[in-house]
């Protein structure tokens, strides 16, 4: 494959592994550690992922258990929690932090799977405009000494590669959908 095409390939890859992390930090009625991969606590004056702060269980499918290294750290690691977009309130017994998910109603899951493919739909548009810019910059190399021909044959591999992508967003957001709705 020609190197033009592969820069614009990587950037569409990246796009698709930003989607499915995404997605990872979206519950799905089970208890995910992964729901607090993005918070930080101030730990000595410096934001710190929680896993670096602490050990990070599932005991059990609903609860996500976080016992902190330090006990000074319970507050910061509860106020992170609090003011994330979590939803949840954590319960702490001086030792150890516990997250309690509780059931996602009907309404929920389907809200849930609204914001999925609203973030699969973003990933898609980011696709589009990659190609879109990997065209341009093929146009441009029509002012120096590529033919039409090759020119033509770079935006047609291009193309096949956004059509594959594009069908791992659909299945990215196929099966995220399903392990949401599935009770």
């Amino acid at each position: 494959m020609d190197e033009r095409v592969k820069q614009f390939e990587s950037k569409m890859q990246k796009a698709c592994e930003f989607l499915a992390s995404d997605y990872q930090t979206i519950r799905a009625g089970r208890a995910n550690p992964h729901i607090l991969d993005k918070l930080k606590v101030n730990y000595y004056g410096t934001p710190t992922p929680i896993q670096q702060v602490g050990n990070i269980t599932v005991p059990e499918p609903r609860v996500i258990q976080i016992a902190p290294w330090e006990k000074s750290l319970i507050k910061e690691i509860e106020k992170a929690i609090m003011t994330s977009d979590i939803g949840i309130n954590p319960n702490n017994d001086g030792n150890t932090i516990r997250l309690i998910f509780p059931e996602l109603t009907e309404e929920r899951r389907k809200d849930l799977v609204k914001d999925v493919k609203k973030k699969a739909e973003e990933s898609k548009v980011a696709i589009r405009n990659i190609r879109r810019d990997g065209n341009d910059a093929f146009k441009k190399l029509f002012k120096s000494d590529v033919s039409e021909d090759e020119i033509k044959d770079l935006e047609d591999s291009l193309q096949k590669i956004t059509d594959k992508f594009i069908k791992d967003i659909e299945v990215l957001m196929e099966e995220k959908s399903k392990e949401i709705l599935t009770v």
